[in-house]
């Protein structure tokens, strides 16, 4: 293994993170905030300094393998972890360690999960840097260093397979650092635009940055306590709802419609399965809890606001799902394993995944039928061959599930 390039990595990472933690210093000081503006200068220059030690010498050796990448993965996501929860902890708004590594490993993760029970009480400073972990942790800060860093590109592919979700990754264009370039672009064009949007909707220019950040990890973090639904605004909540479902979506297609090749986008049989599942829990949902609502135009609000948060694990809510039927937690408990489109900041086993398993099951099926007229041999060697025939896939199914069973039982 090279150690050496992983430090190297590392160094080039945990610079990203230092530099990163100025800009909360700069909304500390517009909102009069300065007592926590020594919060995040003291760990944003310990970190700058230990990623000026890491890359001061670049290695002799550069080769990057499948093995390097993923440990560079792993070591830089425990690494920018414990130290993007320092200023929590400095500044007394989490004053203990463990609480506050929690709330960033489940910023940076996108888990969105807290340990706080009034978010509303911590300072803009401290919020904008919780809120802005999602943001970096929903593309990746490694994907972030690979735009930036002009590398080898066998080296940047083994580091690309090892950041980015999904049972497979490839190259929008021939150099991995572009592609990674051109993904950024475009997360970055779309966190602005719901930015935009939101505020000619009227919400505060901050409550959008935190809630655009927050959408685009497809994290959940808000500044509020109850949500979304704190604006009891339909268009708000669909704006929000929207971008998260194209947050779900995998990056590549936009690539695709940006260069006009349309047919491969929009023929994706990945999205229009995701989208039509989106389509479908809602007006089943909908049908479940329109008795709770005074319209049906309301039932469906909620219903496919939900839908959306929950199939790209974001976590936003606008209603109380636990006054919902247990049908319609089922589902929803369903859709969150289900998860968005690989290729995107959004969480679960991927449609993907679940389509592969739907085929998987096809195939078994087929097969049985023609065991029956004596053909099975031929067919049963061409799935192995296809490598359809597999422990780990007939063990994620059962996982899969067993999880499905269990959540049944817990809200029947």
């Amino acid at each position: 293994m090279n150690y050496r390039m992983i430090i190297y990595i590392m160094g080039q990472i945990l610079r990203i993170v230092g530099i990163c933690m100025l800009l909360p210093i700069l909304v500390g000081a517009f909102y009069g905030e300065h007592h926590v503006i020594e919060s995040f200068a003291i760990p944003a220059a310990v970190t700058i300094l230990i990623s000026i030690v890491f890359t001061i010498k670049k290695p002799k050796n550069r080769s990057v393998f499948s093995l390097e990448g993923f440990v560079s993965v792993a070591a830089s996501w425990i690494a920018m972890s414990a130290i993007g929860a320092m200023p929590f902890v400095i500044s007394g708004e989490i004053p203990h360690f463990v609480d506050a590594l929690f709330e960033t490993v489940s910023g940076f993760t996108t888990t969105g999960s807290t340990i706080l029970s009034d978010v509303e009480k911590m300072s803009r400073s401290c919020m904008f840097w919780r809120a802005f972990t999602h943001w970096l942790g929903g593309m990746g800060v490694l994907m972030f260093v690979l735009a930036v860093m002009s590398s080898n590109d066998v080296r940047t592919m083994h580091m690309m397979r090892a950041e980015c979700p999904g049972p497979n990754v490839g190259r929008l264009v021939s150099k991995s650092s572009f592609s990674a370039r051109i993904l950024y672009g475009i997360y970055i064009v779309l966190t602005l635009s719901e930015i935009v949007i939101l505020v000619l909707l009227k919400m505060p220019l901050y409550d959008a940055v935190i809630h655009a950040f927050s959408s685009a990890g497809t994290g959940g973090f808000s500044l509020w306590n109850d949500s979304i639904g704190h604006y009891n605004s339909p268009a708000i909540e669909m704006v929000v709802a929207v971008f998260i479902i194209m947050f779900g979506i995998n990056f590549n297609l936009y690539y695709f419609i940006i260069i006009r090749r349309f047919s491969l986008a929009f023929k994706n049989e990945e999205l229009r399965t995701y989208l039509g599942i989106i389509a479908g829990a809602s007006v089943v949902i909908t049908l479940c809890v329109i008795g709770q609502y005074d319209t049906v135009g309301e039932a469906f609000r909620h219903a496919f606001f939900m839908v959306a948060s929950t199939i790209t694990s974001t976590g936003f809510a606008t209603a109380d799902t636990g006054e919902w039927s247990t049908f319609a937690q089922t589902l929803l408990l369903i859709l969150m394993f289900i998860g968005s489109c690989a290729g995107s900041t959004g969480g679960g086993l991927k449609v993907s995944r679940i389509l592969n398993y739907s085929k998987d099951g096809h195939t078994r099926t087929e097969i049985h039928r023609k065991s029956e007229s004596g053909r099975v041999g031929q067919d049963r060697r061409q799935a192995r061959r296809k490598g359809r025939y597999t422990g780990r896939k007939q063990l994620l199914h059962t996982f899969y599930d067993n999880i499905c069973a269990v959540g049944a039982w817990y809200f029947s």
